[in-house]
């Protein structure tokens, strides 16, 4: 097995997103990724806690973006232009490999009850990291956590849109839209 090949994270999301694809999430095993991946199941568990975690990969990754790019706003920024700044600092981090498998993660996450539980904890985690960023900013609650729920659903719509066969948009371009719509029609609430 080449145990010590690089892009080992990589390799063992995507063995799993194809197990996962071809044979199902109940009846696919560790070791039968690790094996896909060309790794151990010790590999495999230096990486992932368990199977369910692969699909999940790199969420602390995504909220150390996000609030990166929220503190390295301007300080004159308002609360949604820094959290437009987190979204172009997490969606430009995102590959085209991660592009082409992502419509086979989310048919496995929308095909299991206990993956869509887990995808919702992790829109909730990226929410509450957007949320701090703001309030260290010193945006009082609730605008700092209405701004971050506004930039989670930005970020998952945009997701939606750019992972799509047809979209032709950089994945930058269609969460500001969408962040730019979710706010057109928050105000249009009153």
């Amino acid at each position: 097995m080449a145990r010590w090949e690089p892009n080992a994270r990589l390799r063992l999301v995507q063995a799993a997103v194809d197990l996962f694809g071809e044979q199902g999430y109940d009846s696919t095993t560790v070791t039968q990724i690790a094996e896909r991946a060309g790794l151990t199941r010790t590999t495999f568990f230096r990486h992932f806690p368990d199977k369910r975690e692969v699909l999940f990969a790199g969420q602390e990754e995504h909220a150390r973006l996000l609030t990166a790019g929220v503190e390295g706003a301007p300080a004159t920024a308002t609360p949604l232009a820094a959290v437009a700044a987190g979204l172009d600092a997490l969606t430009s981090s995102f590959t085209p490999e991660q592009r082409e498998f992502a419509p086979r993660l989310q048919s496995v996450v929308a095909g299991h009850a206990e993956l869509r539980e887990r995808s919702a904890f992790k829109r909730i985690a990226l929410a509450a990291a957007l949320t701090d960023a703001l309030r260290r900013r010193g945006v009082p609650d609730p605008t700092a956590s209405l701004a971050a729920d506004l930039g989670v659903r930005a970020f998952t719509t945009a997701f939606t849109q750019w992972i799509a066969p047809a979209n032709d948009q950089s994945f930058p371009a269609l969460a500001r839209h969408c962040l730019t719509e979710l706010h057109g029609a928050a105000t249009a609430l009153s």
